[in-house]
């Protein structure tokens, strides 16, 4: 065999192997998964995602105004860190595997977010369960917490998802 020969036959034998998250049967509860890279608030992310959802709150979009407030400068949408708080799960968890999202709750912002801040993800399985009238999906309960580059939690977020079980057979997954 010649050894452009071999190279194509090895190539041949390689597996392909397509990104997706987590199947209902693959969280473990309890189990805690560390979203990375972080994402570094920027002023440009602030002002587009407060003027594209209408939000004129001049805490996000008033140097001057927020200047003279208790936190002394504008403060990252809150409904941003949320977003991508989420977001950040989706390549690790949720990619493929996601019927829907089903809500959100006990979400809270105990610290400020601000331009120049990394917020950083992770996501921790609280509950599972299969679904009593969709055969072949299971409600997952998530807790994302969102922290700074300090270490300092600015958002949490308790998220249900309705989620696939992985496919009877490993032909179903390609």
């Amino acid at each position: 065999m010649t050894p452009d020969a071999s190279e194509n036959a090895a190539v041949a034998d390689v597996r392909e192997i397509v990104q997706r998250g987590l199947y209902y049967d693959e969280l473990e509860v309890g189990g805690r998964y560390l979203h990375r890279p972080g994402r570094t608030a920027t002023e440009a992310d602030n002002v587009l995602f407060s003027s594209i959802t209408m939000n004129t709150q001049a805490l996000h979009l008033d140097a001057a105004f927020s200047g003279s407030q208790p936190f002394g400068q504008r403060l990252m949408n809150s409904m941003w860190t949320l977003a991508t708080m989420v977001g950040a799960s989706v390549s690790q968890i949720t990619q493929g595997t996601l019927v829907a999202q089903l809500g959100l709750t006990d979400v809270s912002f105990p610290a400020p977010l601000f331009h120049g801040d990394t917020l950083y993800t992770e996501t921790e399985v609280l509950d599972k369960r299969l679904s009593a009238s969709r055969p072949g999906q299971g409600i997952v309960t998530l807790r994302h917490t969102g922290r700074n580059q300090h270490g300092d939690v600015v958002a949490l977020a308790t998220r249900t998802a309705l989620m696939w079980c992985a496919p009877e057979t490993p032909e179903e997954t390609s």
